[in-house]
């Protein structure tokens, strides 16, 4: 990767299939269209990217394309060629493993969602910047349980829980080298086995498996391990804005979103 070259960037904006209740609650066409704080979820997380200087067309995976239609900045935007709208395939990492296998030898590819309202051009340069001082060939964002709960205690997240922190993720990957497909068609692996997790245990192994039980593991063993078992180099950012973790998936999320929003705006 060169000094000059800017990353690619995907947006994971496809729906769960079925009714989605946060966007029927709030009366929205597609949860990527949720108005936050007027302005729909996908744009804000778009101009972000934008204001990272990521290179363009963005990448869209979406699964109902023609929904774009109703938002007019969106459409305007694909029909300007700054986006390059893709039906989602039947899952996130199908869809991220598609495009990687389509762009061989190309710039690194930046993933994010489109429920990802927080997101800004700060944190995305900082992620960037993080890859290019290392040798990983896939990197994961993640904000600590202790910088989260000092700022936003009323958050609630998933938390993988290792020696000395525990850390959430937020929604920040970034596909940096051709060995980091291996990590997207593992992925394609695990969504397969989610109704069945001890398939998924088996791939990783009993000893990891132990370690991280009895919390014997930090955050880089646990990341090396992992490595070993996908065979491409993983590597944890971690990420000093704890609102990298905060994206929309419910009402809660939304009002604080909402919170955090009206603060950046009072204090520009």
């Amino acid at each position: 990767m060169s000094d000059t070259s800017r990353f690619r960037a995907l947006v994971l904006a496809g729906s769960r299939g079925g009714s989605d209740p946060l966007a029927t609650h709030c009366g929205a066409k597609h949860r990527a269209l949720l108005d936050v704080a007027g302005t729909p979820m996908l744009l804000r997380v778009i101009r972000a990217l934008q204001g990272a200087g990521c290179a363009t067309p963005i990448i869209v995976s979406i699964d109902d394309p023609k929904a774009l239609e109703s938002t007019p900045a969106i459409d305007t935007l694909r029909e300007q060629g700054t986006l390059d709208v893709r039906r989602s395939l039947e899952s996130p990492s199908r869809s991220v493993s598609d495009v990687l296998s389509g762009d061989a030898g190309r710039d690194p590819l930046l993933v994010t969602t489109a429920d990802h309202a927080l997101l800004t051009p700060e944190m995305l340069e900082y992620f960037d910047a993080a890859a290019r001082q290392c040798d990983a060939d896939v990197l994961v964002g993640l904000v600590s349980a202790t910088l989260l709960s000092a700022h936003y205690p009323e958050s609630t997240r998933t938390y993988l829980k290792l020696r000395g922190e525990s850390w959430t993720g937020a929604n920040l990957f970034y596909f940096r080298t051709p060995r980091a497909i291996r990590a997207a068609r593992f992925w394609v692996r695990a969504e397969q086995h989610r109704k069945r997790p001890w398939r998924l245990a088996a791939a990783f192994g009993p000893t990891l498996l132990l370690l991280y039980a009895i919390r014997r593991l930090d955050l880089a063993g646990a990341f090396e391990r992992v490595s070993r078992v996908i065979g491409a180099k993983i590597q944890a950012v971690a990420l000093p804005f704890p609102e990298a973790a905060i994206d929309v998936d419910r009402v809660s999320d939304l009002e604080l979103a909402e919170k955090i929003l009206a603060g950046r705006t009072a204090s520009a």
